[in-house]
């Protein structure tokens, strides 16, 4: 299953050649780690996440959208149900926002300062420093969407979806 997930998510990660697909395929590919935990666990996941992180890093022709798969989707659905485990619904989506704005912030100082990928400074138009701030208030409101979505891949996978997968192949 490893193996699979590996291959899905590379050839996810290559469709970033596309160039609206920067952050849609990354969010995509570490998707596809949501079935990895649930079938193989953590630890598979965990292997999964390193071997595509690192590949992509040489391989995919968008290497903001590698970075993005490695400092934060890559991980985050492995990390979603530690974080659901957490008692208090203020501090598992305080735990959740801080991870993804952490990440995010430490995410585009890579890019710029150690990739030397100027051009997403100037893609911060004419309101300078604010815009970045817009951009990362805007993400925080995309990030609570795709935590909700994920929620119900994981419901719908483990409801549906996985019944009819592995009664197709014999296994269920």
């Amino acid at each position: 299953m490893g193996g699979i997930a590996s291959a899905l998510c590379l050839l996810l990660m290559m469709l970033t050649i596309i160039p609206i697909a920067t952050y849609t395929m990354p969010a995509l590919a570490g998707m596809v780690l949501i079935v990895v935990v649930i079938e193989n666990g953590y630890s598979t996941a965990w292997m999964v996440y390193a071997a595509v992180g690192f590949l992509s890093l040489f391989i995919c022709p968008d290497k903001e959208a590698a970075m993005l798969f490695v400092g934060f989707f890559g991980y985050y659905p492995i990390l979603k149900g530690k974080l659901e485990k957490i008692k208090k619904r203020s501090l598992e989506y305080l735990s959740k926002f801080s991870i993804f704005n952490l990440a995010m912030i430490l995410n585009y100082l890579v890019i710029i300062y150690l990739f030397g990928i100027q051009d997403i400074l100037e893609d911060v138009g004419p309101l300078g420093k604010f815009s970045v701030v817009l951009l990362l208030l805007m993400g925080n409101v995309v990030f609570f969407v795709y935590d909700i979505a994920l929620s119900r891949i994981i419901t719908a996978y483990r409801m549906v979806l996985r019944k009819k997968i592995f009664r197709r192949v014999g296994q269920g």
